[in-house]
């Protein structure tokens, strides 16, 4: 008998969609080996009003984007908020009100087992529990290297964990401690398979002898990029730059207008890719945003980073968490990111100190330890 696994997503932000794409490869990967097993994967937004779908969504986007600051406050008052508060249980009643559409389209699923991305089906799934609704196990899957109150959800057969660390707070906070599990955050398989750096190198037009900095600016291609990269070729030499642009057209032309002109043969665009893998394997280092789902491809493949422009709040405390790991360096401007590639470039040991780290923590085979998880429990029952 196939077993039915249901993932459940919220597209406030690609991170927790790109979980559970990495948790459906997984499952196909394991159905293609024989395995009588598949996989649903549903995002929440599409199943809810247009109105709250802006409210959730494209609001928390919107502010985090143009009120970064206004949203760490928030993000730390909902920290601090007890889930017996009159806001938290309005706020859950509005959740509730306004998902009847995905409860029939999981009904319609019928799935064995369900596995959540994002807190807020764990929440609607919760009450579904108790009411002796929903019958199959529901697992939590946090997709950042920190706990926040929202997260910690009644009633889940499963908690999923970044770290050991975050596995300690669950545990710290009441959730059963035969629930917790240390997975980290799902990546693609791909991030788990052996690259070859020179080959790769050369099908993307790279020298494989020179260091070699990776610049992500998000699926978006957000921020100045043309601006970062002009800046850090003119201040120093002995590297090449690829920059991914996103789906940032302008931005991309922007960036090949300045490699024609100004860089050639050091800066190479990129647009949006379903294989960033491939790039990581070219790449000494990586300048990015501090996400859960980026920052743990990056450590799946053993590239350290330079984190910077961290969001107030989640992107903060994965930073925090890769700082204090060794995997990961900080910079708040374009200046110190500057100063700080020419420190790597000086002393290449640090950068080898840091790469080393970075596997180190690094969980490669984190979708498929969740999947095992899961598929266990439904063996034992």
């Amino acid at each position: 008998m196939t077993r039915r696994i249901l993932l459940l997503s919220v597209s406030a932000g690609a991170g927790h969609v790109r979980a559970a794409d990495a948790l459906d490869a997984t499952v196909k990967a394991l159905a293609a080996e024989g395995h009588d097993v598949e996989a649903g994967h549903l995002d929440v937004m599409d199943y809810v009003p247009s109105s709250f779908r802006r409210i959730y969504a494209d609001f928390y986007l919107g502010l985090i984007t143009h009120y970064p600051r206004l949203w760490g406050m928030l993000y730390r008052i909902t920290d601090d908020t007890r889930p017996e508060a009159i806001t938290q249980r309005m706020r859950r009643t509005i959740e509730r009100l306004n998902t009847h559409r995905l409860r029939a389209a999981i009904a319609d699923f019928a799935p064995d087992a369900i596995v959540c991305t994002h807190f807020l089906p764990a929440e609607m799934l919760m009450r579904q529990i108790r009411k002796g609704r929903v019958k199959a196990p529901v697992y939590l899957q946090v997709t950042d290297f920190d706990l926040h109150r929202m997260w910690v959800v009644p009633e889940m057969a499963g908690y999923f964990a970044a770290s050991p660390e975050i596995a300690h707070r669950m545990r710290a906070v009441g959730l059963p401690a035969d629930r917790v599990h240390t997975t980290g955050i799902p990546v693609m398989p791909a991030f788990a398979e052996a690259h070859d750096r020179r080959a790769l190198a050369t099908t993307f037009g790279l020298d494989p002898a020179m260091p070699t900095y990776l610049v992500m600016g998000g699926g978006a291609g957000v921020g100045a990029l043309d601006t970062l990269a002009d800046t850090l070729l003119a201040s120093a030499d002995g590297f090449q730059l690829v920059v991914l642009a996103g789906r940032n057209a302008e931005m991309l032309e922007r960036l090949r207008h300045l490699a024609a002109t100004r860089h050639a043969g050091r800066l190479f665009p990129q647009g949006y890719t379903h294989h960033v893998e491939r790039l990581m394997a070219c790449s000494d280092l990586a300048i990015t945003k501090p996400g859960g789902l980026t920052t743990s491809e990056c450590l799946a493949m053993g590239l350290p980073m330079i984190v910077n422009a961290p969001i107030p709040g989640q992107e903060e405390r994965n930073a925090d968490y890769l700082l204090e790991q060794g995997a990961a360096w900080k910079a708040i401007d374009g200046v110190a990111l500057g100063w700080r590639l020419r420190e790597l470039r000086d002393e290449p040991g640090r950068l080898a100190a840091m790469a080393a780290r970075a596997r180190a923590i690094g969980r490669p085979h984190a979708a498929r330890n969740v999947i095992d998880a899961v598929l266990a429990r439904l063996d034992a029952s």
